[in-house]
């Protein structure tokens, strides 16, 4: 039987609590907000009204997505920009199960712009220290590098963001993989862990199993994000499992960026199956068509996801987030005595 035809597949589940570990904040500018940013800070943006920047989100594939991205964060320039950006995501994403949010910023791409990174992280800060009061959602940042830049603009970066190590718990490496191997960023990523800064790294989108191999080996991370082409290595494969590193999956993201070529061809089960720790993740959700439960509840369809599969996801989640240990206790507790 074809996994789109199963009960399971046709079934939208219920959310359950979930941790969202692989979210780029920038990716959660929706349309809307876009325009209403764009008039209140007097940006001029090259689409007509709403509907003309709506057909601008078919993309072709990852880069002609991040111009568009890269576009659009030009109407984020005061603090309360990036507050509004936060708290709307914080809503929908409280909706859809999540409880904790581990969520990716680009410094880089504001400061090219001219946007003091104390303006970004103020803005930031405001809504995630009211994330938990007012959405149920505890919220720490990860500042991601743009891998497509000089490593030495990241190295000059690291420095200023140590005085937010409360709110920033880590580093990331993301944009345009191929060609940009992670080993160009080895310096900066040991710089971060002497720091005690948590590591994950984009690896394994769009580029070869090789890029997650070097983001475990010479960056040293503790999660992979996407990592859907591991299973392209059958030796890879088998040390993931081993080593239980996580996997920050995109279901949706990697069909409108044209890496899965169809959801029903998505490998998120077979990881289940092969006992990796894959986590489901919205990634961009405002350019890729849904939210965290969106693509459970898509990926369930397409797969034939079970309750069992789904309920995994959520643990492996809570597992994979840089929480302390009694938190992540709490959360599976929750989640233990949730419906299934």
């Amino acid at each position: 039987m074809a996994p789109s035809s199963r009960p399971d597949a046709v079934a939208d589940p219920a959310p359950l609590p979930t941790a969202e570990l692989h979210l780029h904040i920038e990716g959660t500018l929706e349309p809307e907000l876009a325009l209403s940013l764009a008039a209140r800070n007097r940006v001029p943006l090259r689409f007509a009204g709403l509907d003309e920047l709506r057909r601008a989100y078919d993309f072709r594939d990852l880069q002609s997505f991040l111009d568009l991205y890269y576009e659009l964060t030009a109407v984020l320039r005061q603090p309360q920009d990036y507050t509004d950006l936060a708290e709307a995501y914080l809503a929908r994403a409280a909706a859809q199960g999540v409880r904790h949010a581990e969520v990716f910023f680009d410094p880089q791409a504001h400061l090219a712009r001219g946007v003091p990174l104390e303006a970004v992280l103020e803005g930031l800060d405001e809504a995630c220290r009211g994330g938990e009061e007012r959405h149920g959602v505890t919220v720490r940042l990860i500042a991601c590098f743009l891998r497509d830049r000089d490593p030495a603009e990241a190295e000059k970066l690291l420095p200023r963001l140590l005085p937010y190590r409360d709110l920033v718990i880590g580093v990331g490496l993301d944009s345009a993989e191929l060609g940009r191997p992670p080993e160009l960023f080895e310096r900066v990523f040991a710089r971060a862990a002497d720091e005690g800064l948590r590591r994950v790294a984009h690896a394994g989108e769009e580029g070869p199993p090789d890029y997650v191999r070097s983001a475990l080996d010479r960056l040293g991370v503790e999660r992979i994000d996407h990592g859907i082409r591991s299973l392209e290595d059958d030796a890879l494969v088998a040390r993931l499992r081993e080593e239980q590193v996580p996997l920050t999956v995109c279901p949706l993201s990697n069909v409108a960026l044209r890496c899965v070529h169809r959801l029903v061809e998505h490998p998120l089960r077979r990881m289940l199956d092969e006992g990796l720790v894959a986590t489901v993740n919205s990634d961009d959700p405002a350019y890729f068509g849904g939210y965290l439960h969106d693509n459970v509840v898509a990926a369930s369809r397409a797969l034939g996801l079970t309750p069992e599969h789904r309920r995994r996801l959520a643990e492996n989640s809570f597992r994979a987030s840089f929480l302390p240990e009694a938190d992540k206790a709490q959360h599976l507790a929750a989640l233990a005595a949730s419906r299934p």
